[in-house]
């Protein structure tokens, strides 16, 4: 057996990237909806059944509308690989799948309430997965997530998805494209998911990238709104690696389980590419983090210094205005003391002293240029004019 699945190149140092696929002639037009971004039940039954395929030694058997009829023909048929794509299905739907497959009721519950958190846990002979799918929106710039539940057993996979994210059609596509992959069994198209949810992290972390890359423009251009962007950027990406740092350790798990139950070495290293890519996701993702809380010191010592220039500015117009002040008030005062003596002096009592004096006028105007000299110097000695 080569090294490398069928239908895959090399991804650079960082592993294998897979090729494009074509559609393939046989499934039926249903297949093309299974579990889209825009896939839903059929508006005439309220079934959440997007998809119910058998496969036989890597090749499409039969494709069912209904659970029962694809539960029919998998007791008809031996040695037969049961895929079943449900998009968040109801309660007696998850329990009718319960009683065929022998799935834990923890698991179901699980899978019915959504918002679980990243985790891969074995119930006897079967493996329940959760991950956490995403997408990047280009017209709101924001981080679309989704959820996927996955049960894998010795002859069934099931998936129950949350949300637009992930589009499992391509996954179908592709397992179909290559059944020599496909005939490995439920475990290969457990790779093929996890694949396919790591490799699209990579177009939401170009995404990520090219906003912290506005938000550094934006924060130093002085954008005023830049400080809720890059709050609303810290909460994806906060989300983001709460998405993708359980997977490490999922995979070394779920790695450590396919050796413990002889597993072929082929999905192994499978599995060794995709935790590769995992690996390089949290790490980018752990730096955007980093990145985003030193954009915001940067950012709050900006806005600081930016403060800090206002006030100054501020205090230097009060203080300006306060000098100003002085000086009308300094001057309004040497004005007031002439007018109080000319204000005496005008008032007309026979009995007021120096009326009749013939230096009085002389006496007045030499006291009032006292008065105001006096005060003149004063307010210079005091800086007020």
């Amino acid at each position: 057996m080569d090294s490398e699945p069928p239908g895959r190149r090399p991804r650079g140092l960082r592993g294998l990237r897979k090729p494009a696929k074509k559609r393939p002639a046989g499934p039926p037009p249903a297949e093309v909806t299974e579990d889209s971004d825009t896939a839903e039940p059929p508006a005439a039954t309220t079934s959440s059944v997007i998809n119910a395929v058998l496969y036989r030694d890597g090749r499409r058997v039969s494709t069912h509308d209904t659970l029962a009829e694809a539960f029919r023909q998998q007791r008809a048929t031996s040695g037969t690989l049961a895929w079943i794509g449900l998009h968040r299905p109801s309660r007696g739907e998850l329990l009718t799948l319960a009683s065929e497959f022998d799935l834990h009721p923890l698991a179901v519950e699980d899978a019915l309430e959504a918002h679980q958190r990243p985790k891969l846990e074995r119930y006897g002979g079967t493996l329940f997965v959760v991950l956490r799918a995403a997408r990047y929106l280009d017209d709101p710039e924001e981080v679309d997530f989704g959820e996927l539940h996955v049960f894998v057993g010795r002859d069934f996979v099931i998936t129950v998805r949350h949300g637009g994210a992930p589009d499992l059609t391509a996954v179908r596509r592709r397992m179909e494209n290559t059944p020599v992959l496909l005939k490995r069994g439920p475990e290969a198209v457990l790779y093929a998911i996890l694949d396919a949810v790591v490799d699209g992290y990579e177009p939401v972390v170009a995404g990520v990238q090219n906003d912290i890359d506005e938000i550094e423009t934006e924060v130093f251009g002085g954008d005023p709104r830049v400080s809720r962007r890059i709050y609303e950027l810290s909460r994806e990406v906060v989300e983001f690696q709460r998405a993708t740092r359980p997977l490490n350790g999922m995979l070394e798990s779920l790695t450590a389980g396919f050796e413990k139950y002889a597993i072929d070495e082929e999905l192994r290293r499978y599995l060794r590419d995709v935790a590769d890519h995992v690996l390089h996701t949290t790490d980018r993702v752990d730096g955007f983090r980093q990145a985003l809380q030193d954009i915001l010191t940067v950012n709050a010592t900006l806005v600081n210094q930016q403060q800090n220039a206002e006030m100054r500015a501020l205090a230097e117009a009060g203080f300006e205005q306060n000098e100003e002040i002085k000086k009308i008030s300094s001057w309004a005062a040497i004005l007031f003391a002439p007018t109080l003596v000319g204000t005496i002096y005008g008032m007309n009592f026979d009995s007021m002293p120096e009326l009749h004096w013939v230096l009085g006028y002389p006496f007045a105007i030499v006291l009032m240029a006292i008065v105001c000299t006096s005060l003149y110097l004063i307010f210079k000695r005091r800086d007020w004019l």
